[in-house]
């Protein structure tokens, strides 16, 4: 079977697509809130999965890092009015630090294609 990769760089790819499924490296966005980037982290999900054969209706997994947790009623909301009634994923969100200190959030995804 093929492996197809997306945007590959030295250290990863932001899109793996094989045997049916596209995993996307965690995605990390744009903004001052947590809300704020959490948008931007789902328009670039959403573009990457687009890429790759998919959509958000065809989640299966989402991991969640925040670094401080009292922010996931914030990140919670942008969360929930993306996503498709119905469509949820199996997720898990955890508190964690991040790459550097402007991440408010990051967001990992695994989807079926097609």
């Amino acid at each position: 079977m093929n492996i197809q990769r997306f945007d590959p760089g030295a250290r990863m790819s932001q899109a793996v697509v094989y045997n049916g499924f596209v995993f996307l490296a965690g995605q990390v966005g744009d903004g001052e809130s947590v809300a704020e980037q959490t948008r931007d982290i789902l328009a670039s999900v959403d573009a990457l999965l687009a890429r790759a054969g998919s959509d958000k209706t065809r989640l299966l997994s989402a991991t969640i890092w925040l670094p401080d947790m009292s922010t996931f009623d914030e990140m919670n909301a942008a969360w929930e009015a993306w996503l498709p009634a119905g469509q949820a994923p199996a997720r898990a969100t955890v508190e964690s630090k991040l790459a550097g200190p402007e991440y408010k959030v990051e967001i990992g995804i695994i989807a079926a294609v097609g």
